[in-house]
């Protein structure tokens, strides 16, 4: 496998622990600006964001990097089952390697959903310097009944529904990515999942974003980020909004990001200028 050279609107995929991930990157590379690295959802892929990462890049002039986790999209399956602490593994044993073959030198984490959370426990337990912003979209920090009684719903729609045809559009592997996702959650001791406490050592400024109707948790998860935060804190609330802002709303969650950004600019130490 090639070895990674930055190109904007390249595609390729990177060997990370022997796992070829798919990735994709827009604008200018890690020497110039500083890079939005984006992780998505339990679901998601470099796919599933749309034209969301080449606007994002458009709109800030910064870099854009997004890839697609083992199980998801073009990269290499999972192994099964996914440890119920995935979440912090993927925040302490992958994303790491990522940052550091892209070449990253200074950078804001942006998830959504799961890799909102995978996000969120890198800024809170893994010290680097590198990184100078968190953006996290619909981001679950602990369970709640009526977040688990969706992933239920989905379990039904993928055994009896086009779901799973849907989803082959974009994962290589649908069923990999999706009972990897779905029997996580729906696992009994899961229940009690909770990582709430990273928010205390996050020492970047926080943007949160999220749907009022957001159909997979409740704006707890923001209000525990907001009681719970030591760094500079601003949160977007949109209405007549779900679980993906970003697709459901762009334009208002785009120029919520370019605010913040605005507000609380990388620092653009270790860029070559």
């Amino acid at each position: 496998m090639a070895d990674f050279t930055w190109t904007d609107a390249a595609t390729g995929k990177l060997l990370v622990r022997d796992c070829a991930l798919e990735y994709a990157c827009y604008g200018p590379d890690p020497a110039q600006t500083p890079t939005i690295v984006m992780l998505h959802e339990g679901l998601g892929s470099v796919g599933l964001w749309k034209d969301f990462p080449e606007k994002l890049a458009t709109e800030t002039g910064y870099g854009v990097f997004v890839y697609s986790r083992a199980g998801h999209g073009q990269s290499d399956p999972a192994p099964l089952p996914r440890p119920l602490d995935h979440a912090t593994r993927q925040a302490q044993d992958v994303l790491p390697l990522v940052l550091d073959h892209i070449g990253i030198k200074n950078c804001v984490l942006l998830g959504h959903s799961d890799g909102a959370t995978i996000a969120a426990i890198y800024a809170g337990i893994v010290p680097d310097d590198r990184l100078h912003g968190l953006v996290v979209i619909a981001p679950h920090f602990f369970t709640e009944p009526m977040g688990l009684a969706a992933i239920a719903e989905a379990k039904v729609a993928y055994e009896t529904s086009d779901l799973r045809d849907r989803m082959a559009r974009y994962h290589r592997d649908p069923d990999n990515c999706f009972w990897g996702w779905n029997d996580c959650w729906l696992d009994p001791d899961y229940e009690a999942w909770n990582v709430a406490d990273v928010i205390d050592t996050i020492k970047v400024p926080v943007l949160a974003v999220q749907g009022r109707q957001d159909q997979y948790g409740t704006l707890a998860q923001i209000d525990e980020i907001a009681t719970r935060i030591n760094s500079p804190f601003e949160q977007a609330i949109l209405e007549d909004c779900r679980h993906s802002p970003h697709l459901e709303q762009p334009g208002e969650t785009l120029t919520r990001i370019v605010q913040f950004l605005m507000h609380h600019p990388p620092d653009p130490a270790g860029v070559d200028t």
